[in-house]
């Protein structure tokens, strides 16, 4: 599902919401949930999951093309948890 595709979804649900007001709103939700992993927090939305930043530890790759090893550079990645709900919905 893309991001239109949910705005979508949710203006046919609320049909007293314009389409531009729930652009509005799933924008600010994305917003406030970035900005909160940029901080370093972490984002749990219970049901549904849990957002955290793991740092990856530097380390040496190899380029498939030209065999060279490379040097990665240690780097944030974001880490999800599935809730309990999630969870039991897919895989019941």
């Amino acid at each position: 599902m893309t991001k239109s595709e949910l705005i979508e979804r949710i203006a046919a649900k609320l049909p007293n919401l314009t389409l531009k007001e729930v652009d509005r709103i799933v924008n600010v939700i994305f917003e406030r949930l970035t900005a909160a992993l940029v901080s370093g927090d972490r984002v749990e939305i219970r049901g549904f999951g849990a957002f955290s930043i793991r740092t990856r530890k530097p380390r040496v790759a190899i380029n498939p093309k030209n065999k060279v090893k490379v040097q990665v550079p240690e780097k944030n990645i974001i880490h999800f948890k599935t809730g309990k709900e999630l969870h039991n919905r897919l895989n019941p």
